[in-house]
């Protein structure tokens, strides 16, 4: 799937899912502070709710978007003591990627 050797970051802010690859890699670059056009990192963005995730990195030629929706489970964000972003490796994308089911509500 993903080579052990890319770099990837979670971006821990609330993204809006409206933004495209260009705001997605400004976004990159402000709260990770790498370029995101350099090549060999993934970045992931997340909505409020953990529900939505986006992808983004940039290959050869141009750049790939992922981008995935849960509808009966969450993505489950790394968490960081107080940075606005993560590295983890592709063990943990895998997993955060699978999401965990939503805790059934009270009645």
């Amino acid at each position: 799937m993903i080579p052990g050797s890319v770099r990837v970051f979670v971006c821990l802010e609330p993204t809006d899912m409206r933004r495209g690859f260009d705001r997605l890699a400004q976004q990159a670059r402000s709260a990770v502070g790498e370029d995101p056009v350099g090549g060999g990192a993934l970045f992931v963005f997340a909505n409020r709710g953990a529900t939505r995730l986006k992808l983004l990195w940039f290959e050869r030629h141009g750049c790939c978007l992922l981008y995935k929706r849960l509808h009966r489970a969450v993505f489950e964000l790394p968490s960081s003591e107080g940075g606005a972003s993560v590295r983890v490796d592709t063990v943990a994308l895998a997993k955060l990627l699978a999401g965990v089911p939503r805790a059934a509500k009270a009645r």
